[in-house]
């Protein structure tokens, strides 16, 4: 069953400059119970569309798109209040900066006690306090927070950033979502708790069948705990499909030069020898180039790319490249 159906997504923010496009027609989609990973650097407008899902954005951006589908129904012609409805019911989103998005004047038990929908407490009304707060140390125990008692009564500001990590991921899960937004989930985790949190996703998602989107700019990370992926560069979708397909044969220029900056995808290379790179960097939203955004750093442009390529479709592996690298 298709969860999420969005077709041409454009983002357009308001500034002093001007009206810049930060997201320029992506398309994504994810099925029920599928794991898609959504790759790209920092600045590539991944977090700009989590945040188009969640329905949080500021009043000085413009969106739009041809289909913005929920379970086969057009969340974009919805009144604001039954968009809000279906999105805090099915979909919840584990925040990149994760004491910056609680209430710094509302301690753990609080909050986390707060995000337990009552429909999922069982017993009779006047139970209803205990069997959410014992549902919520449940949650803290099942995110790797064993001693409740030292958080439980703690404010976000006297905890770590990985503490805080675990907290919203429990506070994202309390109310079972059909879908859960990772944005950089282990940004403020060492490498044991990464691996904790991976684990913990990937038990969520087989248990039960919740569809995870998962953001970062690490490659490696997403590669290894995806089923599917979607590329993102300058804001534009340069390529998407099975995770496995996608790394054996890239058909994109940034794609290929993702894959090839990764050592552990690059078992043959000798030791000590250079890593490969684009040349020149990431350009700013306000000199955005003009048709192909990758355009100026890419080693198969030609005259041609100064126009937009048109999304293209090999069986199940979706790319927009004037020159694919299978043609050139």
């Amino acid at each position: 069953m298709q969860l999420l159906d969005i077709r041409n997504l454009t983002l357009e923010l308001e500034t002093p400059e001007g009206i810049i496009r930060a997201v320029d027609r992506v398309n994504l989609s994810l099925k029920e119970g599928e794991i898609r990973g959504l790759v790209g650097e920092s600045g590539s407008g991944k977090s700009l569309i989590a945040k188009a899902i969640m329905g949080v954005l500021h009043e000085r951006w413009r969106i739009s798109a041809d289909r913005f589908s929920w379970c086969g129904e057009d969340l974009m012609r919805l009144p604001y209040n039954k968009q809000r409805q279906i999105i805090s019911r099915d979909i919840a989103m584990i925040y990149q900066e994760p004491s910056r998005s609680m209430d710094p004047t509302a301690n753990i038990g609080e909050q986390l006690t707060e995000s337990i929908p009552t429909h999922l407490l069982d017993g009779p009304w006047w139970q209803r306090a205990y069997a959410r707060k014992k549902r919520a140390i449940a949650l803290l125990h099942k995110v790797g927070i064993r001693d409740h008692l030292a958080v439980w009564n703690s404010y976000p500001y006297q905890l770590s950033e990985g503490v805080c990590q675990k907290i919203s991921i429990a506070m994202a899960i309390a109310k079972n979502p059909k879908l859960l937004i990772a944005d950089e989930p282990t940004t403020a985790l060492e490498s044991t708790t990464q691996a904790q949190l991976f684990r913990l996703l990937a038990s969520f998602n087989q248990l039960k069948g919740t569809s995870i989107l998962l953001i970062s700019h690490e490659l490696e990370t997403v590669a290894r705990n995806t089923d599917s992926l979607s590329v993102l560069y300058c804001g534009q979708l340069v390529e998407a499909g099975d995770t496995e397909t996608l790394l054996k044969e890239p058909l994109h220029p940034y794609t290929n030069a993702l894959i090839k900056s990764v050592p552990e995808f690059q078992p043959e290379l000798a030791f000590k020898q250079q890593l490969y790179a684009l040349h020149g960097s990431i350009p700013t939203l306000q000199h955005l180039p003009i048709g192909c955004r990758l355009g100026p750093r890419c080693p198969n442009a030609r005259k041609e790319c100064v126009k937009t390529p048109l999304p293209e479709r090999v069986q199940n592996h979706h790319f927009s490249c004037h020159f694919p690298l299978s043609k050139v």
